[in-house]
């Protein structure tokens, strides 16, 4: 039977070859982001994509997501909780809004959509939280982000607490704290950085780690990187 993965941020970069590389690997996805046009085309990829177009920070996303599932009678075997938010400031500058919109992409999103979506989860299932460099400890730290590394560390702490709640009942729980990837948002925080791992093989990795990652490991915050920018 195909598993079926659903990935939040789908429309561009690491969510957007995650679910067609995903398809090629016999699954069928589920793909969410605010983008109707580019999930569009991401559908054209594979006819075992769904779509859905929905801002995760909408106080109706969560009902939105869980309907077209059960709408569609779609279990799931795997969330990959990838969407992401960066807003690059100095500390001083960084306004109580701005601090909100993180904690609410970054943190709240994830925390609302697997509550929602916990009874909708098979028994083996894997929810992969995509968390950052920035937010793991230990790790260099870059000035202007703060906000957008305070989230990712709370992701990070999140997965290790959901493992622990969620293993009676058969379902694992793992964070990735990525490194340098090549996307709009590494630009965004380092311009003119050149990272050494491209979208789509960052993709290749997620894509295996949802479908086999659990089986070595659980409650895990994972370093993927070559280098410290996240």
């Amino acid at each position: 039977m195909k598993k079926h993965i659903l990935i939040t941020g789908a429309s561009k970069g690491i969510g957007f070859e995650t679910a067609k590389i995903l398809c090629e690997k016999n699954c069928t996805v589920t793909a969410v982001s605010r983008s109707k046009d580019r999930l569009e085309e991401l559908a054209k990829s594979s006819d075992h994509i769904s779509t859905l177009a929905v801002d995760i920070t909408d106080p109706d996303a969560v009902s939105l997501i869980k309907k077209h599932l059960s709408e569609n009678k779609l279990l799931l075997d795997g969330i990959i909780h990838n969407a992401g938010l960066l807003i690059n400031k100095p500390f001083i500058e960084l306004t109580d809004n701005d601090w909100k919109l993180q904690f609410e992409v970054n943190l709240l999103a994830p925390v609302r959509i697997t509550r929602a979506l916990i009874s909708l989860l098979n028994k083996g299932s894997h929810i992969v939280n995509i968390s950052s460099m920035g937010g793991f400890q230990g790790s260099d730290k870059f000035p202007g982000l703060s906000a957008y590394s305070a989230t990712k560390g709370a992701l990070s702490i999140f997965t290790e607490c959901l493992a622990t709640e969620f293993s009676s009942v058969g379902i694992s729980v793992n964070c990735l704290c990525l490194g340098a990837v090549q996307t709009e948002m590494l630009n965004q925080a380092f311009p003119g950085f050149k990272a050494p791992v491209t979208s789509k093989e960052m993709s290749s990795y997620i894509a295996d780690f949802v479908l086999n990652g659990h089986k070595f490991y659980n409650g895990k915050i994972l370093p993927v990187a070559m280098n410290n920018p996240g």
